[in-house]
């Protein structure tokens, strides 16, 4: 017997996606803006719809049924499509040639990014730019529901779903305050590095992740004495001698050149960061999303070609 598709609607299939996606309908709740119990009744009556349990409750939060991630994938295509079409119309309105919504980490917007962006408004002057910066996590997943068709996220980062691409190859350096002792070093190795307190991102970065995993694979730990949210913030602590810090060199450039901070260079491969561009599937993309990524991929080959 086949179901009829008018007996879902949209708002119940998204709040469903949220709480699927966040594993508690708690969070998908507030996400979508509405009350505990006005979500469980939209999911109980959309299970009374589907015939089935779409979600399975426990202590731990929810997490979706056999029919649940059926439903689940079928859904985030069509919330995406209807996310697409309600921009789309949106710019029709307001007369705008096209619309890019890409979310990116902190080191994308510190290096690559702005000069690609910069090329891209030029080649496209009539499409706008939505731009936001996220945690790599947090990119992963919207990109994953359709929140936004293109984001840019630390190789670390669990993207199991996405089609991806190295869109930029971080070069890590250690940022260090006048006077430090490894002042005059050159180039330095982790385990020289790891004697001293550390300035980090928050530890949910893919950043930071990715130089507490190295610390471990050399059998250390990194000693993180401040946490904060951004590389200027980490600029200014180190310029106060609270710690030194790990950045990428495009982001460790104009910080250490403004506060009169000293950049070593480090030794081994985790010095190599790769960036990844994230999508869900690049024949379903958007003209201009879609444009972005050949920029990406033609400035990536013009990039091995100058190696070469």
């Amino acid at each position: 017997m086949t179901m009829n598709p008018s007996r879902f609607d949209l708002a119940s299939l998204r709040l469903f996606v949220f709480a699927a996606d966040a594993g508690s309908l708690t969070a998908g709740a507030e996400r979508y803006g509405i009350s505990l119990a006005a979500a469980s009744k939209r999911i109980a009556e959309l299970e009374a719809r589907v015939g089935s349990a779409l979600l399975l409750r426990s202590k731990q939060g929810v997490t979706p049924t056999p029919a649940g991630h059926t439903l689940k994938r079928h859904a985030i295509e069509l919330v995406a499509r209807l996310e697409q079409m309600a921009v789309a119309m949106a710019d029709f309105q307001r007369d705008i040639h096209g619309h890019l919504r890409l979310w990116a980490n902190t080191s994308a917007f510190a290096g690559f990014l702005p000069e690609v962006l910069a090329d891209y408004s030029t080649t496209y002057p009539h499409i706008k730019l939505d731009l936001e910066d996220m945690l790599s996590d947090v990119t992963a997943r919207a990109v994953a529901t359709g929140a936004v068709e293109l984001g840019i996220v630390g190789e670390n980062t669990l993207a199991e779903d996405l089609e991806t691409l190295v869109c930029d190859v971080d070069d890590l350096v250690l940022l260090i305050h006048p006077g430090h002792a490894l002042t005059g070093k050159g180039t330095v190795s982790l385990a020289q590095a790891i004697e001293y307190d550390f300035v980090a991102l928050g530890r949910t970065t893919s950043l930071t992740r990715h130089i507490h995993a190295a610390a471990e694979a050399a059998g250390r730990s990194l000693k993180v004495r401040v946490q904060v949210r951004s590389f200027d913030a980490m600029s200014r602590m180190v310029a106060t001698g609270l710690g030194i810090a790990v950045l990428p060199s495009a982001g460790a450039l104009p910080h250490a050149s403004a506060l009169g901070l000293e950049i070593l260079h480090l030794d081994g491969p985790w010095t190599k960061r790769r960036l990844l561009l994230a999508m869900r599937d690049r024949h379903a993309l958007s003209g201009p999303a879609s444009a972005f990524v050949t920029l990406v991929e033609k400035r990536m080959e013009e990039q091995a070609d100058g190696i070469a």
